[in-house]
């Protein structure tokens, strides 16, 4: 797996060479760009480098292939990307111990995979892993306390300081309260003892 590397005299020739010759459109892959600063009479040029999401997931499938037999799991995946993230789900006989407590395992084992995608190309892609609905179970529960909690805050007008939360649980809560009236939040603390501050916030 690599960038591929495609040069113009503008960006959008460059883009547009890289989108040609690979036949893809701009959302189905990373795309960087850069600036090339002519030395002396030479003019300046841009370099695209691209690669393809399914290229990426592809290769994340592999790696985590091996990790799992490394594991002794026999696991099967459902793939797909969307909006920039790599989506995998996978289906195993040993559910419990892909998720881990409190889902730690599987955490460990997304962070070692853009790692692992990082040193191959030098990108963090988004990655998302999830065992069969787990995740999506664990998000609507995070969300439904949260919003339960916001409307106490909005009742009694008393700040509430929630559990210690990794970042992503935090960013799924900010986002599910982001809309409703007179609450606030902030993520404050020192990881790993970072936690959510849900307030009451006056009509502006």
């Amino acid at each position: 797996m690599k960038l591929e590397v495609f040069e113009g005299k503008t960006k959008e020739e460059a883009k547009a060479k890289a989108l040609e010759s690979l036949k893809i459109t701009e959302e189905e892959a990373y795309i960087k760009e850069e600036e090339i600063k002519g030395k002396l009479f030479k003019a300046t040029t841009y370099k695209c480098s691209v690669i393809k999401y399914s290229d990426i997931a592809d290769f994340i499938k592999n790696k985590l292939n091996e990790l799992l037999n490394n594991m002794n799991l026999e696991v099967k995946f459902e793939t797909n990307v969307r909006n920039e993230q790599i989506n995998i789900k996978m289906y195993s006989d040993n559910n419990s111990i892909l998720i881990g407590r409190n889902g730690q395992t599987l955490m460990a084992i997304q962070t070692i995979l853009r790692q692992i995608v990082h040193n191959e190309i030098g990108i963090y892609p988004y990655i998302l892993l999830d065992v069969e609905n787990y995740k999506e179970k664990k998000i609507s529960q995070l969300e439904r306390n949260a919003k339960k909690i916001a409307h106490e805050v909005q009742k009694t007008k008393i700040d509430v300081s929630l559990d210690n939360m990794n970042s992503y649980e935090r960013r799924i809560i900010h986002n599910a309260l982001a809309n409703i009236k007179n609450i606030s939040t902030s993520s404050e603390g020192e990881e790993p003892n970072r936690h959510i501050v849900i307030r009451y916030k006056e009509d502006e």
